[in-house]
């Protein structure tokens, strides 16, 4: 017996907005597919690796900025709002007064695995259809479980069209963005 599933969204995007302004410090919410999920707190291996991210990515690229914990207007007509550990885009372009930013500009976004209930559903299914959906040209996942890199590009109809997985300990370039990561390091906070 097949079940009807329910696509309707739980709240309007306004309304999130509202729920997320009210909301305590500690608490991060983002809102995907019309559902909120809360997002877990960075672990010490996760901040981790996005500040050696950082590190290589404005040694390779001054002209771009790695925006930590950026909220962006993701998915279809902008109705998604997203808590992106990292985005490279240039610098100064998220210097806005505005909380949830366009992704308009965005080169990569930029998500760590953490160890939580939902991350193979969030971080492998919703945010690269998120993304591409925003058309943001690459997606990098580095995802701690199975210590590899994972790169999506060439977004097109709400999916990235190309997806290269790297173990750790790999080299590889990122496409169009002319940064290359030697990973060696990423050895030491996978599992």
């Amino acid at each position: 017996m097949a079940t009807a599933v329910d696509h309707r969204p739980q709240m309007s995007t306004e309304d999130f907005e509202e729920l997320t302004a009210h909301a305590p410090e500690t608490v991060t919410l983002e809102f995907l597919g019309g559902k909120i999920g809360v997002k877990a707190v960075p672990d010490g291996y996760h901040n981790a690796i996005m500040l050696w991210l950082l590190r290589r990515c404005i040694q390779a690229r001054p002209d771009l900025d790695l925006w930590i914990e950026q909220s962006l207007q993701v998915e279809g007509y902008r109705k998604g709002r997203a808590r992106v550990d990292g985005v490279l885009a240039p610098v100064d372009h998220y210097a806005v007064p505005e909380e949830w930013a366009s992704p308009e500009g965005a080169r990569m976004a930029v998500e760590v695995t953490s160890y939580d209930a939902d991350t193979n559903r969030r971080a492998r299914v919703e945010k690269p259809a998120a993304y591409a959906e925003a058309g943001i040209p690459l997606y990098l996942l580095i995802d701690r479980d199975s210590c590899e890199s994972v790169v999506h590009s060439e977004p097109e109809g709400g999916k990235y069209r190309m997806i290269h997985s790297y173990p750790f300990g790999a080299d590889f370039s990122l496409p169009g963005l002319g940064i290359a990561l030697a990973t060696e390091d990423l050895k030491r906070y996978g599992r």
